[in-house]
């Protein structure tokens, strides 16, 4: 199985596993559980590299946020987290992208081992480190 064909497989299970509320930790595990180490997403074209036990991967993720040139958006933590909270009830994906990106997040890394979402701004310093819950699925 290639990287990114274990990817899909893993994407498969865990969205189908997953509730709309407080979902995401249900995508991670399935994640986790094929073989992925490391999610990167790049928020303004919306690529994901997947690190994974078979391989890296690149699939896109989604409509870019960014078409042109455009400068990255000052950080805010604040809006950032009402975004995170958003998605956590059920908000839709492309909405929570250019949430972050209006919120000044150009990546954020997913460590399944570590369980942690890292949001990464224009610079080092502007980052914020979620923990998620371990669940089992289905």
């Amino acid at each position: 199985m290639t990287a990114h064909e274990l990817v899909a497989a893993a994407q498969q299970r865990g969205f189908a596993a997953r509730p709309k509320v407080e979902g995401f930790p249900y995508l991670a595990e399935a994640l986790r559980a094929a073989g992925v180490l490391r999610h990167e997403f790049l928020v303004p074209t919306a690529t994901s590299l997947y690190t994974t036990t078979a391989g890296s991967a690149v699939l896109p993720s989604g409509r870019p946020v960014v078409t042109e040139p455009a400068d990255v958006p000052a950080w805010n933590r604040s809006a950032l987290l009402t975004a995170i909270e958003a998605d956590k009830q059920g908000g839709e994906f492309p909405d929570f992208v250019a949430a972050c990106w209006n919120a000044g997040v150009t990546r954020w890394i997913i460590d399944t081992a570590e369980r942690t979402c890292t949001y990464v701004g224009g610079t080092e310093d502007d980052r914020y480190v979620e923990n998620y819950p371990a669940v089992e699925l289905p």
